[in-house]
């Protein structure tokens, strides 16, 4: 798995999302290209603001039982896999907002640094190792672009 961390793999990811124009089409899926990046700012959404409520602890034992290995791993994510509630964007969005945005994230996780993610909580599976905060975010965006082409 590539190392967010590392500012090849850093500036790779900016420059791919920098590919992406309001009329890219999706290989698979039903998401639009700005719902796709909108789709992606979710994930930091959840790691930097109170956006997103964490669930009760019933449902958080199943997210760490059942789905975090699954997020976690070096596994790529298959074509038209589901995904949780909270990442569904039914509505359209302003491309150029949230290619802003994600870029704005990206740009963040990258300043902060490794040392900032390790044991940083995740609402959705307790304490993340900086390994495991790496494979969610690169994992998820590299599903996303490749699924647009880029």
């Amino acid at each position: 798995m590539k190392n967010i961390f590392d500012p090849e793999v850093h500036q790779e990811l900016i420059d791919r999302i920098n590919q992406l124009t309001p009329e890219s089409k999706p290989n698979w899926g039903k998401m639009s290209v700005d719902q796709m990046l909108a789709h992606c700012c979710v994930a930091y959404e959840m790691a930097y603001t109170d956006k997103h409520p964490k669930p009760n602890g019933f449902v958080r034992f199943l997210l760490k039982t059942f789905v975090k290995k699954g997020v976690v791993n070096e596994k790529p994510y298959p074509k038209n896999s589901r995904t949780a509630p909270q990442f569904i964007i039914s509505d359209r969005k302003d491309f150029e907002d949230e290619k802003s945005r994600l870029i704005s994230y990206i740009q963040k996780t990258f300043d902060y640094g490794p040392n900032y993610f390790d044991g940083k909580e995740s609402i959705s599976f307790g304490p993340m190792t900086t390994k495991e905060w790496n494979n969610q975010f690169y994992k998820h965006l590299n599903h996303h672009l490749t699924q647009f082409g880029v």
